[in-house]
């Protein structure tokens, strides 16, 4: 089973991130949190809170258990930049660059999914439901 977060609009370069996101992407989640915590990086708290909603997301959404999850994929991608000028001396103007980021983690159950079990009723009554519906549409026409 496969479970995602995503931050999107980070106001930090994507390669400042990637940095980060290399760091702690072969890690299990747990040791990734841990790691996270005590990085000596700005770009590692944006990560660090993604990270816990996907595992969040786990626990509550899915009932999985914490130390069963692997982290499969951890993306950052390039948002949109904001470009701004600096004036400068004689009349000019240097452009600058905001970069943002959008941040994408998947994590991985080791469980298998369960299948739910179909009730074979149901199945065989369909299409004597599909009879009846079209044999009353033709007395009406």
């Amino acid at each position: 089973m496969l479970i995602t977060a995503s931050s999107k609009f980070i106001r930090t370069s994507p390669r400042k991130l990637r940095l980060v996101a290399d760091a702690v992407r072969h890690l299990s989640p747990e040791l990734a949190l841990i790691q996270l915590k005590h990085l000596d990086k700005r770009a590692a708290g944006p990560i660090e809170k993604t990270l816990k909603q996907a595992v969040a997301n786990a626990v509550n959404n899915f009932n999985l258990e914490k130390s069963k999850l692997k982290i499969k994929t951890l993306m950052v991608n390039t948002g949109p930049t904001y470009k701004r000028m600096q004036p400068v001396s004689r009349g000019r103007g240097h452009s600058i660059y905001k970069r943002t980021s959008h941040i994408r983690i998947i994590l991985e159950s080791a469980e298998p999914e369960k299948k739910a079990k179909t009730n074979p009723v149901v199945k065989t009554a369909l299409p004597k439901i599909k009879t009846k519906i079209k044999a009353k549409k033709g007395k009406k026409a």
